[in-house]
């Protein structure tokens, strides 16, 4: 195959992931409430998985020293080849009982898709929590609070 076909198929899968996104998308609002586990802020990734688990994009990450993300393992391990993972969408950590709140644009075509809505925690001190909550993207889970297995009381997202 030549350089230039390559090109072409690599533009024109470019073109077929990004044109859904741009035509049909709608503003998804997600909230990570934290129980009250009596420790540090909490350092969290929220980000999304296809059906097959793979790495679809990260929504939001919480937590300002890059040097712990490594500890949000699935996170860190899933979307190691996305040059763009930080691309606006940090903040600061998120201190015990509190709430991160984010709104972030999805693309029609990944509700009711397969996606997953994944969320890792890492506390300082305190064990790791890769995969803290996993959500279907469906429209059938929005706005049901989905609890997590360590320092996530709920994780709920809603759809317009």
């Amino acid at each position: 195959m030549s350089i230039k076909s390559k090109v072409l198929i690599g533009g024109a899968a470019a073109c077929a992931l990004a044109l859904p996104s741009a035509v049909l998308a709608r503003p998804v609002s997600l909230a990570v409430q934290l129980k009250d586990y009596g420790g540090d802020g909490a350092y969290l990734a929220v980000y999304l998985t296809d059906a097959k688990g793979a790495y679809a994009g990260t929504l939001w990450v919480a937590g300002g020293k890059a040097k712990y993300y490594r500890n949000l393992s699935d996170w860190n391990r899933l979307s190691t080849g996305d040059g763009n993972r930080l691309a606006g969408v940090t903040g600061a950590s998120v201190g015990a009982g509190r709430t991160l709140k984010v709104t972030a644009d999805l693309a029609d075509a990944l509700i009711d898709a397969g996606y997953e809505i994944r969320v890792d925690a890492a506390v300082e001190k305190f064990r790791d929590s890769p995969s803290e909550v996993r959500v279907p993207l469906t429209t059938a889970a929005a706005g049901k609070p989905q609890s997590g297995r360590q320092y996530v009381q709920s994780l709920t997202f809603q759809l317009p």
